[in-house]
């Protein structure tokens, strides 16, 4: 139905010209220089700093553009960023930009553009904040570089200022960065490849861009990653929200659409089977699930009641729930970083990986002090891999002897009760399931389902755990690699005792589109570099 009514409306915003003969030449033209796409849900917030929602940042990445980029390496290189310079024992940092950079108005990418950016961005993120507690002053040196002068060295500066999770660091017009950064920005205008079309936007319906004319690629470098030269071979991509999986791939099928970002795994026989159709993997990174525990009420304020339950779980169970049996799709023996990225290892996972004994679970329980207090689960029902979670760790819960009540509602609800820290009775809660893309899961620094700081500075859950705290900053205090990978697995051992949350295992997930389009992007949906056979 909605993928009629789209095509519907579509024909009609054509006016006259849908009076005229019929052109198969002019239509085939129009087809070759049009991406069509179906996103994993509609566009509902266009400022990618008000939301962490992946489908903002993806539409963002088309409009903006970044300092730095992620390599498929996960090395920050040079983006809009010429070159730069470090002196004074690593305290001053100035950057220059590179030439022809334009905003979408008309108007140059300046330095002051990028220092208002940086700070409108900074307060929303993990790496800003740590920037900021770093920084004496930043500041333009003319139209084409800033400086950042800190008060002490900072490992972490390309990384930060490279940031893709969401909240992503992207750079606006000094005149929108200057704005109140809690509130949506009242216009899209990046410097990126392609411009946003609000007068095609239809709410819930159709996104489109169009190319960037004014967009001077990098002259050099691999397109790897989100880095790179960005080469735009499309001069319009249009994003169609089909919320319906067996529409979207009917219109991948039959040609009405050439890529849908996230099909769901019981159709994918179906889409393999096709020889039209490629379906690789859309991320080495995955998706890592977490069961997050209020610290501030029993039962879980406890560490020996949330060791039985870390003990007593199966992450084969969850990822299987979410993502079938398929086990090129699921991983489990996941610690609390992306699995084969620097933080990664094994340490302390004897807890997760040895077999499990529900029985022994239920005695521990007891033995642990559990007093049969109810435990209120939390669970998104309107998104089907939280829900598949939810019922997951509502059997294991029970299982384990719990008294558990089940509070399912949809996402939006369960957003606004996470952030309740009254008692259970009293409209808050104890436990619930998410997941995190395998960017935000890299490190200490950017995973924030492992803050615990408490009530003032962590996640919510308010874990209060100053040891972990404390071997976060030495983390990011650390002068390198190697020492900051001693530091990460020293974290995950003290976490499989204190247990901040529930690392629940990675899933993966294929995308799809039609054989005829050349150069993709592995790994992420970006629309750069991309072409159609011709």
């Amino acid at each position: 139905m909605l993928r009629r009514s789209f095509f519907l409306r579509a024909a009609a915003a054509a006016g006259a010209a849908s009076f005229l003969p019929a052109r198969p030449a002019l239509a085939q033209n129009a087809r070759q220089r049009t991406l069509r796409f179906v996103p994993q849900a509609d566009v509902t917030i266009l400022d990618p700093l008000t939301t962490s929602a992946y489908v903002t940042r993806n539409h963002a990445l088309l409009v903006f553009d970044q300092l730095f980029a992620i390599d498929g390496d996960l090395r920050p290189q040079p983006q809009m960023v010429e070159g730069h310079t470090v002196e004074d024992d690593g305290k001053r940092w100035t950057f220059r930009l590179r030439e022809g950079l334009k905003f979408h108005d008309g108007e140059p990418v300046r330095g002051r553009d990028c220092v208002a950016s940086i700070r409108r961005w900074a307060p929303r993120d993990n790496l800003g904040q740590l920037l900021l507690a770093r920084t004496d002053a930043m500041e333009a040196l003319d139209d084409r570089s800033f400086t950042i002068r800190l008060n002490r060295p900072y490992g972490l500066m390309l990384a930060t200022l490279s940031k893709l999770g969401p909240p992503a660091l992207l750079i606006l017009p000094e005149r929108l960065a200057v704005l109140d950064p809690k509130q949506q920005l009242p216009e899209v205008v990046g410097s990126g490849p392609f411009r946003f079309n609000a007068r095609e936007r239809i709410i819930g319906a159709r996104v489109v861009y169009d190319r960037n004319p004014d967009y001077v690629p990098r002259a050099n470098g691999e397109v790897s990653g989100v880095a790179g030269p960005k080469r735009v071979h499309f001069d319009r991509v249009e994003w169609t929200t089909m919320p319906d999986p067996s529409t979207a791939a009917a219109a991948l099928k039959n040609g009405e659409v050439d890529w849908w970002e996230n099909p769901i795994n019981d159709l994918l026989p179906t889409l393999r089977a096709d020889r039209g159709i490629v379906t690789p993997l859309s991320g080495r990174l995955g998706t890592m699930g977490t069961g997050v525990m209020n610290h501030l009420h029993p039962p879980f304020d406890n560490p020996a009641v949330r060791r039985v339950l870390l003990e007593a779980l199966s992450q084969e169970d969850f990822m299987t729930a979410i993502n079938g049996t398929d086990p090129n799709l699921i991983r489990t023996g996941v610690g609390l970083f992306a699995p084969d990225t620097a933080m990664a290892s094994d340490v302390g996972l004897e807890a997760l990986t040895r077999p499990r004994d529900l029985e022994r679970s239920k005695r521990d329980l007891i033995a642990a002090g559990y007093k049969g207090e109810r435990v209120v689960l939390l669970a998104a029902g309107d998104l089907p891999r939280l829900a598949a979670m939810g019922d997951v760790m509502n059997d294991l819960l029970k299982r384990i002897g719990m008294n558990v009540q089940h509070a399912v509602s949809d996402w939006g609800s369960m957003v606004t009760r996470r952030a309740n820290k009254a008692p259970p009775d009293q409209g808050g809660w104890n436990i619930f399931c998410t997941d995190w893309s395998g960017f935000d899961m890299l490190n200490p620094a950017v995973e924030q389902v492992l803050r615990c700081g408490g009530v003032q500075t962590g996640f919510f859950g308010w874990p209060d755990l100053p040891q972990i705290e404390a071997m976060r900053g030495a983390w990011i205090e650390a002068p390198d690699e190697d020492g900051r990978r001693k530091i990460a697995h020293a974290i995950q051992a003290l976490a499989m005792q204190e247990v901040p949350y529930l690392p629940l295992g990675q899933y993966l997930s294929r995308t799809a589109y039609r054989d005829d389009l050349q150069d993709v992007v592995k790994h992420l949906s970006v629309f750069w570099n991309v072409r159609r056979a011709s």
